[in-house]
């Protein structure tokens, strides 16, 4: 169905081409010289860089387990190829762990940073668990407002 849309719409462009090519066929003979000279290289750079779509259909269904596989026949992935297509997930894999690796530093130096002020303080470590020590932060945080 794809296919045969791509050839009406190859056919349609086609068509019109012609039919431009045709009314400036007509108009041309009342063109100066060096007009229709850049006229016409104009047209040859054109044609020059017309694309020229090259469709490739997968050809063989290759069993793989339970699945099936489209490939292009002969075509095996080399070595090379193989390892170009494993590079992107190595990276990726790569990154997340220097991610975690940043991030469980980053953690452990914030734990160190409270340790360390919990030790350079006046009170001693006990006193934060202590449930009198709590109700005394609350009245003086209640006072201070």
């Amino acid at each position: 169905m794809n296919t045969s849309y791509q050839y009406r719409n190859q056919l349609a462009q086609d068509r019109f081409g012609l039919r431009v090519a045709a009314r400036l066929s007509d108009a041309a003979d009342d063109v100066p010289y060096d007009i229709s000279e850049r006229l016409r290289a104009a047209r040859v750079q054109a044609l020059g860089k017309r694309k020229v779509s090259v469709t490739r259909t997968a050809t063989v269904v290759t069993p793989s387990g339970r699945a099936a596989t489209l490939t292009f026949g002969n075509e095996h992935l080399s070595w090379w190829n193989r390892i170009g297509a494993a590079l992107p997930l190595l990276a990726l894999v790569l990154g997340l762990i220097a991610i975690s690796v940043i991030q469980n530093d980053n953690r452990d130096n914030e734990l160190a940073e409270i340790d360390a002020a919990l030790l350079t303080d006046d009170l001693p470590p006990t006193a934060y668990t202590d449930p009198g020590f709590a109700q005394f932060v609350k009245t003086n945080a209640g006072q201070s407002q």
